[in-house]
């Protein structure tokens, strides 16, 4: 199964008995929004709801910071994912959550996992089938590891300040990145952590919604200054967005990505962190 699938593609494969597809909507400072609700009321058939909102570990002081191991294995389970499923997520978030679900469950150890393109809009659009109501699912095992290549945490932001081993790609927008306006959370302070280069999620759509590919892709990775020759680091403001530029590295074949999962909500947070304004 390719990374990122079609809506024909879905459509012809729904009913094969070892795929599994997952409503991943998560929507960020919506509070008008439930996700949940929403997926009740109309979801591609046979879907079940991957409630990402609890899927955190709240032990953490800073928010929507990963899961443990435990914790994750056990809600795959009880959706019915496991072991040799072919999973396919989707959303209809304007935030893109299913690359967020994308890399929960890469960095937790599935190995077949796609993103529906364009999402639950495109399938919509094209007047394809929905239902309504909750899809329960056979308990499958899920065989847990945590692969920490893919997760970077304040420490190691923090030196790569100095060794500049690693590019930091920021997916919020440019104002926000330069310290022009304020966030999502505006008692953080302002800017971005030095040294990383901006590239606002949206640029990985086309008009459409659906993903860049090909040289679009990296065409859009080149011209926000990023080096795909060097290992990346993503972050955003919640570790939402961040996904959405490890994605789009993974779709040009890029394996060396990681995610800071604290992203700014954590160092934005932290009067001992540097901060940086401006474009650069």
């Amino acid at each position: 199964m390719e990374p990122l699938v079609s809506t024909s593609w879905l459509a012809k494969e729904m009913g094969a008995c070892d795929l599994r597809i997952v409503d991943a909507t998560k929507y960020v400072a919506a509070p008008e929004r439930d996700a949940r609700a929403e997926y009740l009321a109309s979801h591609i058939p046979g879907a079940v709801f991957m409630d990402l909102a609890e899927l955190v570990d709240t032990g953490q002081p800073v928010e929507n910071m990963a899961p443990t191991a435990e914790k994750f294995a056990s809600r795959m389970q009880t959706l019915g994912l496991g072991d040799g499923s072919r999973i396919v997520l989707y959303d209809n978030s304007p935030h893109k959550s299913a690359a967020r679900a994308w890399w929960l469950l890469t960095l937790f150890g599935a190995h077949n996992v796609a993103i529906l393109d364009g999402g639950f809009a495109k399938w919509l659009a094209e007047v394809r089938p929905v239902e309504s109501g909750n899809v329960t699912l056979r308990h499958r095992h899920f065989t847990v590891w945590r692969d920490e290549k893919l997760v970077r945490d304040k420490a190691a932001v923090h030196a790569n300040i100095v060794s500049g081993g690693e590019v930091l790609v920021d997916a919020r927008g440019g104002d926000i990145f330069t310290g022009d306006a304020p966030g999502l959370r505006p008692q953080l302070a302002a800017g971005h952590i030095p040294g990383s280069r901006n590239m606002p999620f949206g640029l990985f759509f086309n008009p459409d919604g659906s993903w860049k590919q090909g040289d679009a892709l990296e065409a859009a990775f080149t011209k926000a200054g990023v080096d795909l020759a060097r290992p990346l680091v993503a972050t955003c403001g919640s570790g939402m967005t961040a996904c959405i530029i490890a994605f789009g590295a993974h779709l040009l074949g890029k394996t060396d990505v990681a995610v800071y999962d604290g992203s700014w909500a954590e160092w934005g947070a932290d009067p001992a962190t540097p901060k940086a304004t401006g474009s650069e």
